[in-house]
């Protein structure tokens, strides 16, 4: 989303952080920590690493934590009790503490669907968002953008990609894109074929050659569905049209993305892959906030390579790319039925090249609504889980 009046520099910033105790969330607070003068944190919500978020809070003292898992309120509240920290727990809490006024920004981390209705409720409560869960834009683009637009709120891509994005694009927010040029490290399985992928294995599925993410991610990378996801954000988070945007394989991971802009000139944002960078660039907007982090060193890296991505051996990627022309709520059904694939993938249920079946499955027995509502939304996502559920065969069916 192209960005509005920008944030006071200079300002002390609180922070909500959602997932704090995932990938993005312990990185988000890595940063926190480098940078006292500029950041402190409000609030804390976590899914259910209870240990984890209390050590967290015990060290950044917010003013509030959520627990997601209501079964472990007890140990949470019992933990910071001596401390003065309010403590919460369930979805509903989370949607709440988000609109508290002591709040700036809102780092969305919460991984998968679960993290729409409190991006949702903070645009609501006029905070900023550094957005980090592609899927909220994935599943209702067309509805958080709205209301972004309606609220004024500005939200800040924290995806490496869309961050790359946004920085080629500042002082060229007058200037119309031609094209903007995602790059995928092409993964774990990079250059196998379709034969060869039939029997991987989670274990391998998850040594991502680059990043070091949360395992729903990581598995997504490696079947392609992160780059397909990341396309459908970018469209929303930049108004752009699904013939705008391409998908290139650059096993480096040093350009993070590109934009041409209808002069033909393109612009590209180079760097070590580093989350905390992005991070960083999204909480601290406008300003580029000294680090002492590692930098990249053109001779450590003579060669940076780019081809196209192998859609006949990574089917996901196409059929995100064909949910995103499609619209609507054909994105939703397909974010529900990658998730489910997902987790049946991780748990030994299904494999590799299955999770592609059960997407397709899905979307082919989903009904079509161009304008969906939230209602629809709640329906379409409820709906494609049951169907992916049904369609993940025994594995006796798979394995061989």
């Amino acid at each position: 989303m192209r960005t509005q009046a920008p944030d006071h520099p200079g300002n002390m910033r609180s922070l909500a952080i959602l997932g704090s105790t995932g990938s993005i969330g312990t990185q988000a607070l890595q940063v926190v920590r480098e940078q006292p003068a500029h950041f402190t944190v409000e609030l804390l919500v976590a899914g259910n690493n209870a240990d984890l978020l209390i050590a967290q809070a015990r060290e950044f003292k917010p003013n509030a934590v959520v627990i997601a898992d209501k079964a472990r309120y007890p140990a949470v509240r019992d933990a910071l009790q001596p401390l003065d920290i309010k403590v919460f727990a369930g979805a509903e809490s989370i949607e709440q503490a988000v609109t508290m006024e002591g709040i700036h920004t809102v780092l969305t981390a919460m991984v998968g669907y679960a993290g729409l209705r409190p991006t949702l409720a903070a645009i609501g409560a006029g905070k900023t968002i550094a957005l980090a869960n592609k899927e909220t834009l994935v599943v209702a683009g067309e509805l958080v953008t709205k209301a972004a637009r309606e609220k004024g709120v500005n939200i800040y891509p924290v995806d490496s990609e869309h961050s790359a994005i946004f920085q080629c694009m500042a002082g060229e927010w007058d200037n119309p894109i031609e094209q903007v040029i995602l790059t995928a490290s092409g993964g774990p399985f990079r250059g196998r074929s379709r034969a060869e992928l039939e029997h991987v294995t989670a274990a391998e599925a998850l040594k991502h050659p680059n990043w070091n993410m949360g395992a729903k991610v990581t598995i997504d990378s490696a079947s392609l569905m992160n780059k397909g996801l990341e396309a459908i954000e970018a469209k929303w988070l930049f108004s752009l049209t699904p013939e705008q945007i391409d998908i290139v394989v650059h096993p480096q991971s040093i350009v993070h993305s590109l934009v041409r802009f209808r002069d033909g000139s393109l612009k590209a944002q180079l760097g070590l892959p580093d989350m905390k960078l992005p991070i960083q660039y999204a909480l601290g907007y406008p300003e580029r906030l000294a680090t002492t982090w590692p930098r990249f060193d053109f001779m450590a890296y003579p060669q940076l390579t780019f081809s196209q991505p192998d859609r006949e051996a990574f089917p996901n990627l196409q059929l995100a790319l064909d949910a995103m022309t499609r619209g609507g709520n054909i994105p939703c059904a397909l974010n529900a039925a990658n998730e489910v694939a997902v987790a049946g993938f991780l748990e030994g249920r299904i494999g590799f090249l299955h999770m592609s079946d059960i997407i397709a499955g899905t979307l082919a027995r989903s009904t079509f609504i161009p304008h969906p509502s939230l209602d629809d939304l709640e329906r379409t996502d409820a709906e494609a889980r049951r169907t992916a559920q049904h369609l993940i065969p025994a594995p006796a069916t798979w394995i061989s």
